[in-house]
């Protein structure tokens, strides 16, 4: 119970609803959640769905879609997406594994792409914030504090990863896209 009061003493409002990065606003839904169906991504340039890896998106592209799916509830799909990443070791694309085993219930595995994503990049907030969340899920709120004063000890003080892990200390419950 000292941890929600610590956290509590330190909350801020909080508005956002973001499922990714430092970014307070949801993914906009594009083609890909609007139009396509299963394991597809819009692509632009053929003008229709496609499987990830014969689309023409670059890294940016799939991940934008990745976490748009992740955010529409569409883990498996945006595992699909993710499995078609050119560079499986970016820290973000880790972060994503994590995130969606973690909706998924695969806890385990999850924490094992958080720890890669941390092993990659320490200075990962969203990473951070993912994880402790799935901490309090579990009810490890001691070491999902320890991930919050990580997030705002490399300068994510304020950031939509330091508030949502925040958020999450305070009731007990992470967001759910």
């Amino acid at each position: 119970m000292r941890f929600f009061a610590l956290a509590a003493a330190l909350t801020l409002p909080i508005t956002a609803h973001a499922a990714g990065g430092n970014d307070w606003n949801p993914p906009k839904p594009s083609e890909t959640t609007k139009t396509c169906k299963g394991k597809r991504v819009w692509d632009a340039n053929k003008k229709r769905c496609v499987r990830p890896r014969k689309s023409s998106l670059n890294q940016q592209g799939l991940m934008d879609a990745a976490r748009e799916l992740a955010y529409a509830g569409r883990q498996q799909d945006a595992q699909s997406v993710l499995r078609a990443m050119p560079d499986q070791q970016d820290s973000l694309v880790l972060t994503y594994w994590g995130f969606t085993h973690r909706k998924l219930g695969n806890l385990e595995l999850a924490q094992t792409y958080y720890d890669r994503a941390l092993k990659r990049n320490p200075d990962n907030i969203l990473a951070r914030s993912y994880m402790g969340q799935g901490l309090v899920e579990q009810g490890k709120y001691g070491a999902a504090l320890i991930q919050w004063k990580e997030i705002k000890a490399r300068g994510g003080d304020g950031s939509w990863a330091e508030a949502s892990l925040r958020n999450a200390l305070e009731t007990g419950a992470s967001y759910n896209y």
